[in-house]
């Protein structure tokens, strides 16, 4: 298996396994054609060099995809908070092991890019992906909040 920067011809496998649960089918458009705005979100995501959208691959296919994010600002002295999101892994590879291979390959990349601080948001109905991020050493620190629109 390997983890590299995800390509526009990716698009498609990632956006089926981040609809590929109850959640994710609610807020996702998954269909063949891809709808353009998918693409259209791509080609922002690729432009910008704080946006490292990557996917894990092995012999079948992408396996696993994950968004890591940098922000910079001005608190903690001009520090840099790197953000998680959109972590998936295919149906099929579930339980091997994978989740834990992309989160410490994003643990590594977020050090060396100098982050001192590493974040994400899980969703409430998700208990399974909580613990299993605060096996990994996260924890839960502050109460988010959102406004959908």
């Amino acid at each position: 298996m390997i983890i590299r920067k995800a390509t526009k011809k990716d698009v498609p496998s990632i956006v089926a396994m981040l609809s590929d649960d109850e959640l994710g089918q609610k807020r996702e458009d998954y269909r063949i054609p891809l709808p353009e705005k998918y693409f259209a979100a791509f080609d922002l995501i690729s432009q910008d060099t704080n946006q490292n959208l990557i996917v894990a691959e092995d012999e079948s296919g992408i396996i696993g995809t994950a968004q890591l994010s940098f922000i910079q600002y001005l608190t903690y002295q001009g520090g840099i908070r790197a953000q998680i999101e959109a972590v998936r892994v295919r149906i099929d590879k579930r339980g091997s092991g994978l989740g834990e291979e992309l989160f410490l390959w994003m643990i590594a990349h977020a050090k060396n890019q100098g982050a001192h601080l590493l974040q994400l948001t899980t969703d409430k109905q998700r208990p399974d992906a909580l613990r299993f991020y605060e096996k990994l050493g996260f924890k839960s620190s502050h109460q988010g909040m959102k406004m959908h629109f």
